[in-house]
């Protein structure tokens, strides 16, 4: 290679640089990877462990994190609630933030066992809410809101359905899911406790576009 194409491929190199750290300065966010929308939530309506009424206008405004579990769960549940409980503990005292818990088992997990359960986390506060309902609402919103589960599983009698995930759905100010973690490890814990004050920076879009229609 001659010296000229040397000096011309070192000069437009240079000046790449130059023009990215110009935007970078220019357009906050310039080059920066956005989280893509991954779903929109759709309305819903559960019951909190206080006995409250839950509805989607409780988040509107708001970023999230969505899990579903049972509080007979031997196995990862327990797991995944004491990461959670990493992230309850970074955000607990930031109003635009919460942790919605949704029961797999609604049949078990009445209005007074969730709040029994919300009392040995420690975490009966106004950010963490833990939510039951009808099953065949809590596992809809699970596969189509959340995409937390395979929407196929939904053609099976949902008395004979059972949801096991690990996974938790971020959601922003707009009820859109940005990004799936497993819950299980740290590193994507850890990942998402960064990613939330992304979010919370971002200004909440127009939510008309949103369906109407609640599960």
């Amino acid at each position: 290679m001659s010296k000229k194409s040397i000096f011309f491929l070192v000069f437009f190199a240079v000046l790449f640089v130059g023009f990215v750290f110009a935007m970078s300065k220019l357009l906050p966010g310039f080059g920066e990877v956005k989280m893509p929308v991954l779903s929109y939530v759709q309305p819903f309506r559960f019951s909190d462990q206080y006995g409250n009424s839950f509805n989607q206008e409780k988040v509107q405004g708001k970023v999230y994190v969505a899990e579903y579990f049972f509080t007979t769960c031997p196995g990862i549940c327990p797991k995944m609630n004491n990461n959670m409980k990493k992230v309850f503990e970074t955000y607990k005292n930031n109003p635009d933030f919460m942790i919605l818990s949704h029961s797999v088992d609604p049949a078990t997990d009445t209005v007074a066992r969730m709040r029994v359960y919300a009392d040995s986390m420690g975490v009966n506060n106004a950010n963490w809410f833990f939510l039951t309902g009808p099953k065949d609402s809590l596992y809809l919103a699970a596969r189509v809101s959340y995409l937390l589960d395979d929407p196929k599983n939904n053609n099976e009698y949902i008395e004979d359905q059972f949801i096991h995930t690990q996974f938790f759905a971020l959601v922003d100010r707009a009820g859109r899911v940005r990004r799936i973690y497993d819950g299980l490890k740290k590193e994507e814990v850890d990942q998402m406790i960064k990613d939330i004050p992304v979010l919370l920076e971002e200004s909440q879009t127009d939510a008309s576009r949103l369906p109407k229609t609640t599960f």
